[in-house]
């Protein structure tokens, strides 16, 4: 059952080489995204200009170069019904031709048969204009699809189309009727739409803002079609974070945190776009710890990504991963809350659904689940987990398929794969032996950080910053007549500690007063 009230913040820590996203329901860790630098390949959602590389008639499909150093597959069915338009379009692009006249008085039909052949419509060296729905994960390349959809926040913008559809989560049919006929009015020729469930009771202003936008974006791409036929991006989906929002963002958001100044306020100007309401629930965080150690993200994630993940009172799961399929096993560990067997096991079975239902969308899983569960032996049992796995899915974005338990007690899931699954090394390599299996004393762990300030004092640094991890900065600042105070009065320096959670135990950095490791 679900609490009264969930409160769900955004934390988006901004860092050179990423940006991290965590998303936290009651303060608990649910989902956690990493946006990389765009030179590591492209995300879902990215239009780019493609060349036809070979053709696969066996499976009815064919690779493409997009730029990406494994080349991207695409099969017939994902041409779209009018790739004939798109293909039109790119062909007869040019510099000197009125673009807009172009695209309106492109004819739409005829419509791609449904068992057509690839090899009637593409031919190597063809250029083609694609959008990534399955970002590359082990051997494989990009999943591409040529029919381009461009999402927003109330509607989905489908160039060259004529439908406009609504979702099926709007019940009222008075209201599906004025939001279709809203929308068929201010599409221009060659456009269509999908109205999603966020749109519901929307006014028109916003809904023409919002098209409008969608459009710009899109007819921003013709000149880099026009002007050059090599591969490349044409535009990026939305970054994650506002992605994150776009989709999520509800009346139960109580706050989206951001620690740099341009993401908070790109990120400010997105939600006042979307729902001017809740803007002033973006906040931009200036605290000295680290934004995801203020917000305890850290110390979950670290608890979260194990191979080994604890549960309450003892129990456990242990995740693999393997490039067929994911495994969970579930252990009961040490937990014996009733004497009767079976109601222990259900117990423990029911814990286990909530931290893997929590476990598939934090690290991203996709594809087939295996979760072998502690086996039951009531058919009442197993059908009230299979059921209760269900409900705990059922807030899952991500398209998902829950089977019953098999004789053996296994459960297995489908999950939509789009990405790779997040992994994230929570071990650590020793910080003194190096993997060796030997190490200095800990004893002289305080001389050798002494040694380290005296030599930089005498180089002329005067305000310094210790970095430390927690554990060790609780050994140099114990007592009244600690190491910290110490070594302040005999350096006279000006010496802060700042404590890390993810530095190794015996980790330590020496920092000027701008902040330069020394």
């Amino acid at each position: 059952m679900e609490t009264e009230k969930t409160e769900k913040d955004l934390v988006v820590d901004v860092q050179s080489s990423e940006i991290r996203i965590a998303l936290l329901e009651n303060h608990r860790l649910i989902e956690f995204n990493r946006e990389s630098s765009k030179d590591q390949g492209f995300s879902v959602g990215d239009v780019l200009l493609g060349r036809v590389k070979k053709l696969l008639p066996a499976l009815n499909a064919a690779f493409v170069d997009i730029g990406d150093d494994k080349e991207a597959f695409i099969h017939y069915l994902d041409l779209g019904l009018y790739f004939n338009a798109f293909d039109t379009f790119v062909r007869e692009t040019n510099p000197n031709r009125d673009l807009a006249s172009l695209y309106s008085n492109t004819k739409l039909g005829p419509i791609l048969a449904k068992e057509g052949r690839i090899e009637d419509h593409l031919k190597v060296g063809q250029m083609v204009i694609v959008q990534v729905v399955k970002e590359p994960i082990s051997t494989k390349g990009s999943r591409l699809t040529a029919e381009i959809s461009l999402a927003g926040r109330n509607i989905v913008l489908l160039p060259f189309a004529e439908k406009v559809s609504v979702s099926q989560k709007i019940s009222s049919h008075e209201e599906k009727k004025r939001l279709e006929t809203l929308v068929r009015s201010i599409l221009p020729r060659n456009y269509g739409a999908i109205i999603r469930t966020a749109a519901e009771g929307k006014n028109a202003a916003i809904l023409v803002n919002e098209v409008k936008a969608l459009i710009e974006k899109w007819e921003s791409s013709w000149k880099k079609i026009a002007r050059s036929k090599g591969v490349g991006l044409l535009f990026s989906e939305t970054s994650k974070t506002t992605a994150i929002i776009r989709d999520l963002l509800n009346e139960t958001f109580s706050n989206v945190y951001v620690n740099e100044e341009s993401v908070y306020q790109e990120t400010r100007q997105y939600v006042s776009q979307i729902s001017p309401e809740q803007e002033k629930i973006v906040k931009l965080y200036d605290g000295k710890e680290p934004i995801f150690d203020h917000f305890e993200v850290t110390r979950q994630i670290k608890s979260s990504f194990g191979k080994i993940v604890p549960m309450k009172q003892g129990a456990y799961l242990v995740i693999e991963t393997t490039e067929a399929l994911n495994v969970i096993d579930v252990n009961s560990g040490i937990r014996a809350k009733t004497t009767d067997q079976e109601e222990n096991c259900f117990e423990v079975n029911k814990l286990a659904a909530e931290e893997i239902a929590r476990q598939l969308r934090l690290r991203d899983m996709g594809g087939i689940v295996i979760v072998d569960f502690i086996d039951m032996d009531t058919q009442e049992h197993r059908n009230a987990l299979f059921k209760y796995m269900q409900e705990l899915m059922a807030n899952d974005r991500a398209k998902h398929n829950v089977l019953p338990l098999t004789k053996f007690g296994l459960m297995q899931l489908t999950r939509q794969r789009i990405r790779p699954v997040t992994e994230i090394n929570t071990t650590e390599k020793c910080p003194l032996c190096h993997g060796t299996g030997r190490i200095a004393s800990t004893a002289v762990i305080d001389e050798e950080i002494e040694r380290k300030l005296s030599d930089l004092v005498d180089s002329g640094q005067q305000k310094l910053t210790l970095k430390v991890s927690p554990i060790l900065g609780a050994y140099l600042t114990k007592g009244f007549n600690s190491y910290v105070r110490k070594w302040k009065r005999k350096y006279k320096c000006k010496l802060d500690l700042c404590e890390d959670a993810n530095f190794s135990i015996l980790q330590n950095e020496f920092y000027d007063e701008k902040g330069k490791a020394l």
